[in-house]
């Protein structure tokens, strides 16, 4: 496996994207082979996690492309840390724009993998964007439930009604000229939360596990007012056509959201598999709930991609 660091402008917005490019091992630049997406999560960088499963499914015979999200890491645009749910949609289906023009690339094999709020953003691609061929999810949020039912999807919806308009004070304040107004994209500090998973996101994001100079773990509170009300499997049932392979673990206080992504979607080919004994966050990094969940998805992107021969160019 090689890996080379790249740029490329998002067809989107304009913006200049920061990406790895990985190459499976039996990369013939004169050849098609088969590509997939990476998407990280909300508050993450192509560095942490989502590099990690990159690296992997190259290893696998897929060429692989881990992009830092418009706004975040080292991609442009301002204001920095922006996590506006559309944007970050939308950064799939250009990097799938910018697969097309690599000649190596096969585009009528491109699929699509997303962790974390990262898998909630990619299956809201794959309704809209059918050069998605096959889609997988590990630990999936769907972050705009996540605001409006909570972490554990037992809050009244109307409780959110308060992010709204917190995230609309800060449009306002910022119009103003103020500073821009964050909030925290995970815990801060341990004490911050109740939750076991985002007690061990405080340890992920903010000590040697997984810190990173580019991910300093706050968004902005604007992004609030597109957040709350966003619903990454909306028409599910009706356009998520593709096959889906959904990864959660037994633990996970989050599994309700990729339980409800295998209720709503529409897709003749969908299956769930759970690691036991992982929560949400342990699927990220460490290697026996890791390597579990890639030797799950593997076959599921071989069988629908195919890697066992590059097509001739």
């Amino acid at each position: 496996m090689s890996q080379q660091k790249i740029s490329y402008k998002n067809t989107n917005n304009g913006l200049m994207m920061s990406a790895y490019l990985n190459f499976p091992d039996d990369f013939d630049e004169n050849k098609k082979h088969p590509a997939l997406v990476i998407t990280h999560p909300g508050g993450g960088v192509k560095e942490q996690t989502a590099g990690i499963y990159g690296r992997k499914f190259s290893e696998h015979g897929f060429i692989t492309i881990v992009t830092d999200a418009s706004y975040q890491g080292e991609s442009g645009g301002e204001p920095r840390q922006l996590e506006n749910p559309y944007v970050r949609t939308e950064d799939v289906s250009s990097a799938i724009d910018y697969l097309n023009t690599l000649d190596y690339v096969d585009s009528d094999r491109i699929g699509a993998w997303g962790i974390c709020a990262g898998g909630g953003y990619t299956v809201n691609a794959a309704i809209n964007d059918k050069r998605i061929k096959a889609v997988g999810t590990v630990s999936a949020v769907n972050i705009g439930h996540m605001f409006s039912k909570g972490w554990l999807g037992d809050q009244d919806m109307k409780d959110a009604i308060k992010w709204l308009e917190f995230g609309a004070t800060a449009r306002s304040q910022e119009a103003k000229g103020d500073d821009v107004v964050q909030m925290p994209m995970a815990p801060m500090k341990k004490e911050d939360t109740p939750y076991t998973d985002l007690k061990e996101a405080w340890e992920y994001y903010h000590t040697d596990r997984a810190q990173c100079s580019t991910a300093p773990g706050y968004g902005t509170a604007r992004s609030l007012t597109q957040l709350v009300t966003y619903d990454a499997f909306n028409m599910a049932e009706i356009y998520l056509t593709q096959p889906l392979f959904v990864v959660a673990g037994s633990a996970a206080e989050s599994k309700w959201m990729s339980d409800d992504l295998m209720e709503r979607a529409g897709s003749d080919n969908k299956e769930m598999y759970i690691v036991e004994g992982a929560n949400h966050m342990k699927l990220y990094d460490i290697p026996e709930y890791l390597d579990e969940a890639v030797a799950q998805l593997s076959p599921f992107f071989k069988e629908h991609l195919g890697v066992s021969e590059p097509i001739e160019a």
